[in-house]
């Protein structure tokens, strides 16, 4: 018993944990030094091998213990059918944008942009800042920190044509995510069995947050230049709705940015009836041949309610936007929002403010332009050379990806099968339309890693198309 190793020792306790009986407790961390001439370190050793083996469970402050055998069987959560019943509403699954993927397979269907293009310095220096002050362990204001508040509003404000009331600090609502932003908008501005107009396509996201708070969807056509200005009247006019949700700038999926004119008759429209525009500005910081407009910037009657992220652009991990509302609305908004989550992370908070109020984000910001520049452009180019079936109705003019319209025939699952089979993985366009699809179409992205693969995925594509449709695709490596 004087061999110190802890394998030895190891041995031993199984010997002895297979007498003893569940829960018992294994003599002391002293007492087991003593019995077997062994130094601390290696008897530590010894009892993390028994429990990485499951055989024993440490409870800190009162030892360690056998650990109680659980026995195998088939579990039975037939009682929950009955006490959950069937529900109101039946909310659509998680879509292909949020899987992971292996790092061996080209990912053409992310809806997050690549590490590399993200402010990771920034955002690893804000964070050890933070956590230093005050915000690492206070309660921030239900509203937001005054500071980001400001902020949020200074931006919007700089955007704001003369003659007209620019947002103040006590506008904005400060929210951990566009994605709880939605929830909170249509929550209380629209509210549960009334009907939402939106564009169709439209954001996933916003899909899913209507059927969460149980707000009918209207859906308005929309294409390369945005919705149908006389649809979205008729809309209005037939189905009583008081708001319309949209994207007019880099529109996710389609890449739509909304020109002057559509702007003005959007407007117009949503005044005349009285009603709402919630604008989704999720891709502010993603211009990449025009710096985006928002439509909240020349309205100062209450009717735009501007929801601005800066999830995507500055990181994942730091889950922050901004709800700009006047009036009565942000008061109805921020009561939802305290019912929702009482208050917004004051860490995350300082962290975004730290970020965005740095000069290095501005610098950050027109480095990303050139990257997702370069970026769009390779797989555009790529697409029409190895997969000239799949057509791009316009090149956006900034966002993450390409909205690419396939022949009406295409077989989309199976596209999308055979697509992954060869190691690419594509977003189905099915999953952005609030009714029926309009056509065959998919979401490839082109701010995932790896972007020299993009003319591979391109060429996969390609040729699992020509394969559907019988036609031949240019020779490739």
């Amino acid at each position: 018993m004087a061999n110190g190793s802890s394998a030895r020792i190891v041995a031993a306790l199984e010997e002895w944990i297979g007498t003893a009986a569940p829960g018992a407790r294994l003599p002391s961390t002293r007492a087991l030094v003593e019995r077997y001439a062994a130094s601390p370190v290696t008897v530590q050793k010894a009892l993390r091998t028994l429990a990485a083996q499951g055989l024993v469970e440490s409870r800190p402050g009162v030892g360690t213990f056998v650990r109680a055998i659980r026995v195998a069987r088939a579990n039975d959560y037939g009682w929950q059918t009955a006490a959950l019943g069937s529900p109101r509403h039946r909310a659509p699954g998680l879509p292909t944008s949020l899987r992971t993927t292996p790092n061996d397979v080209i990912a053409l269907h992310s809806g997050y942009p690549d590490r590399e293009l993200l402010p990771e310095r920034l955002v690893r220096a804000a964070f050890a800042r933070a956590a230093r002050g005050d915000a690492v362990v206070g309660r921030p204001p239900a509203a937001g920190l005054p500071e980001l508040q400001a902020w949020f509003a200074a931006e919007l404000g700089a955007m704001t044509p003369a003659g007209l009331a620019p947002p103040a600090s006590g506008d904005v609502v400060v929210l951990p995510g566009s994605q709880s932003g939605l929830s909170t908008a249509f929550r209380a501005l629209v509210g549960a069995g009334r009907p939402l107009l939106v564009e169709s396509p439209t954001y996933w996201g916003a899909i899913l947050a209507a059927a969460q708070t149980g707000v009918r969807l209207v859906p308005v056509p929309s294409g390369p230049r945005g919705p149908d200005a006389d649809e979205l009247a008729r809309a209005f006019e037939e189905s009583g709705a008081r708001a319309f949700y949209a994207q007019p700038n880099f529109a996710n999926p389609t890449g739509a940015s909304w020109p002057p004119d559509l702007a003005r008759r959007v407007l117009a429209t949503v005044r005349a009836y009285g009603a709402f525009l919630i604008e989704d500005d999720w891709a502010h910081d993603f211009g990449i041949d025009a710096d985006p407009m928002p439509l909240a910037a020349l309205d100062d009657g209450g009717h735009v309610i501007h929801l601005r992220s800066l999830t995507k652009s500055v990181s994942p991990a730091v889950r922050i936007a901004g709800l700009v509302a006047r009036g009565p609305a942000r008061e109805r908004v921020l009561a939802a929002a305290q019912a929702e989550s009482m208050y917004v992370s004051g860490m995350l908070q300082a962290v975004a403010l730290d970020i965005v109020t740095q000069p290095a984000w501005r610098t950050h910001l027109r480095g990303l332009r050139r990257q997702l520049a370069a970026r769009r452009d390779l797989l555009a180019g790529a697409l029409r050379e190895h997969a000239p079936a799949a057509r791009l109705e316009s090149l956006p003019a900034g966002g993450l990806n390409l909205w690419v319209r396939l022949p009406d025939s295409t077989d989309l699952p199976r596209l999308v099968r055979d697509c992954e089979d060869a190691g690419v993985v594509i977003g189905p366009g099915d999953e952005w339309f609030p009714a029926e699809p309009a056509g065959a179409y998919v979401r490839l992205t082109y701010s995932g890693p790896h972007p020299g693969a993009l003319p591979d995925g391109a060429r996969v594509l390609g040729r699992a198309l020509a394969r559907q449709h019988g036609t031949t695709t240019p020779p490739g490596p």
